[in-house]
């Protein structure tokens, strides 16, 4: 592969928002055609950029890489030849599997997840939506808008009528904020998409007759069943900046959580 550089490539999948592991070899020992320092990208298809050593050890690698990608936490592994491996974890506490490869070699590898920050989209154009993508910058998110849309952070633009295109993932969360201007078809395409959770600036009673005519037009029970509304939590606020606070800090909440299927009190209560 000429010309090919590893930092590159790191740097041109972190711009692209892709995500990815990166896999360093430790040590190795005895017979291997991995070297110490040799690093690999892991793509989340299982695609390999760079080497690592041979097929077992490629193969060990994609299936870590994956497991670190759902976890979001760096895993230490170990590979060596199938009559050396006594358990499945090496006295030291390091994972270890089973290779058939004929070098008889012993590989060491740390393995790396990247995510990119998760998307928040918002669904309108209202001044408590405009308040929310500021104030979502700030705080590490990347904030997505239908297009079209004005405002003064760097946002991806999406279309309300198309979200599958935007490729929503279950670490990113929707708030619809449409405010009265297509509230139905911006709650159907929130509760349709895999977003994490999914809140809506209204009452909750609007949000129960809106649920209720979605019900009526094909969406389920438990997809509905999904929404927080009113979003936020309860701190009184009056201004579109104070609701829009009111609101991230529900999302951080949600996204601090060890168990992201854990509801509070207030949340079972709305």
């Amino acid at each position: 592969m000429a010309g090919f550089d590893i930092f590159d490539k790191i740097e041109e999948l972190r711009k692209k928002g892709d995500a990815f592991c990166v896999a360093t070899v430790l040590r190795t020992a005895d017979a291997t055609s991995a070297k110490a320092g040799g690093k690999a990208v892991i793509m989340r298809d299982g695609c390999i950029l760079g080497h690592l050593g041979g097929a077992c050890v490629q193969r060990v690698v994609r299936t870590s890489a994956q497991e670190a990608l759902a976890g979001g936490t760096p895993k230490m592994i170990r590979v060596k030849p199938s009559d050396k491996v006594v358990a499945m974890t090496d006295p030291d506490g390091v994972e270890t599997f089973k290779s058939g490869c004929p070098s008889g070699g012993t590989v060491d590898l740390l393995i790396e997840p990247y995510q990119h920050a998760p998307r928040l989209i918002i669904f309108g154009e209202s001044p408590i939506a405009n308040a929310l993508a500021a104030h979502a910058a700030l705080i590490g998110l990347r904030v997505c808008l239908p297009e079209g849309s004005e405002s003064s952070v760097e946002f991806i633009g999406f279309d309300p009528n198309d979200l599958n295109a935007l490729g929503v993932e279950p670490r990113d969360f929707a708030v619809v904020a449409s405010q009265g201007k297509g509230d139905g078809a911006a709650l159907k395409s929130a509760l349709e998409s895999p977003a994490r959770r999914v809140s809506m600036v209204a009452s909750h009673r609007k949000a129960k007759v809106l649920c209720e005519r979605l019900e009526a037009q094909g969406l389920t029970a438990e997809q509905t069943s999904r929404l927080k509304s009113p979003a936020g939590l309860d701190i009184h606020g009056i201004d579109p900046h104070e609701i829009a606070l009111s609101i991230l800090a529900e999302i951080i909440l949600w996204r601090n959580s060890d168990n992201s299927e854990e509801t509070s009190h207030d949340e079972k209560m709305a």
